[in-house]
């Protein structure tokens, strides 16, 4: 088998190994370190291997035709720009991000939205970095991540094959991750396309792929699994009733739980396809089985 492992901290991503999986916090903090502790501790309690954040420059990615549109949000009706601003937490705010993440034992990093996010990321060395499927063509942005030598994971929503490939021809193959999505918030189940793991994992056997969830529920996120996605990444919440345009599709606490341990049961039932007859069965086989084949009388 062609070893396409790539490591993300302490932890490798791959064929053969255990599923990473990445909890989404995304902007479902909603601008409060308080309730993006109570994420993590949830991320942590479940199991899971990371948490991940979105990282903007509110003037260099919010459209010139789009910042004084008002929205109504927790903090009364302000415009879209100081909506995003109110959204971005501070150096020092991550700065108790990082503390809590390594006192939990946990990974953290983002997506970053435009350069000098990046280079604020910087800052705190990440273990990688991810591009959103917004930004999957903007290749200055792309080889801005790469350039710093950590791994990338590329999402793949509301993009052509084209797109995907013209991506990964940019940056190289080498420390890529690609992650299959559909960028529907939440995503119905005729439109999440899940064959397209197993086409990924053909077309890009030397990267890992995995796969980025919007649904509702649980069940699409096993079966990514069971179609050998390598690392799988869910949006969290509280509370999926919350304010915030991503609470919807994000999975509560007690779902992460189930998630996680559920995706671990499947590790262990996939085996590795030679057939066997277990120990466990040798009792049922001698009391059950009434004729033996020739093969196993020739083994007598």
């Amino acid at each position: 088998m062609l070893d396409n492992t790539v490591g993300i901290g302490m932890k490798d991503v791959g064929d053969a190994r255990p599923v990473f999986i990445i909890a989404e916090i995304g902007i479902n903090h909603n601008g409060s370190v308080d309730l993006a502790k109570r994420l993590i501790d949830g991320a942590v309690l479940a199991g899971c291997d990371a948490v991940k954040f979105q990282k903007r420059t509110p003037e260099k990615c919010v459209p010139l035709d789009q910042r004084y549109n008002e929205r109504d949000t927790p903090w009364g009706r302000i415009t879209y720009i100081e909506y995003r601003e109110r959204m971005e937490f501070s150096e020092a705010d991550y700065r108790q991000i990082d503390r809590h993440c390594r006192e939990r034992g946990i990974l953290w990093f983002a997506s970053c939205w435009d350069q000098e996010s990046v280079d604020f990321m910087e800052r705190f060395d990440p273990p990688c970095y991810k591009a959103a499927s917004a930004c999957l063509t903007d290749i200055d942005l792309l080889l801005t991540m790469k350039a710093t030598g950590r791994p990338l994971i590329i999402s793949t929503g509301m993009s052509t094959m084209e797109e995907i490939d013209a991506a990964v021809l940019a940056v190289g193959r080498e420390n890529l991750l690609i992650a299959h999505s559909t960028s529907t918030y939440p995503c119905p189940p005729s439109e999440l396309n899940l064959t397209m793991i197993e086409v990924l994992k053909r077309k890009y056997s030397d990267c890992p792929i995995g796969y980025s969830g919007h649904e509702t529920g649980l069940a699409p996120t096993w079966a990514a699994v069971a179609l050998g996605a390598t690392f799988v990444e869910r949006h969290i919440t509280l509370d999926r009733a919350m304010w915030g345009s991503d609470q919807a599709a994000s999975v509560e606490i007690g779902g992460l739980i189930r998630l996680v341990a559920n995706i671990r049961d499947l590790e262990h039932a996939m085996g590795d396809g030679i057939k066997r007859v277990y120990e466990s069965e040798l009792a049922a086989r001698k009391k059950l089985r009434r004729v033996e084949s020739q093969m196993s009388l020739a083994l007598a």
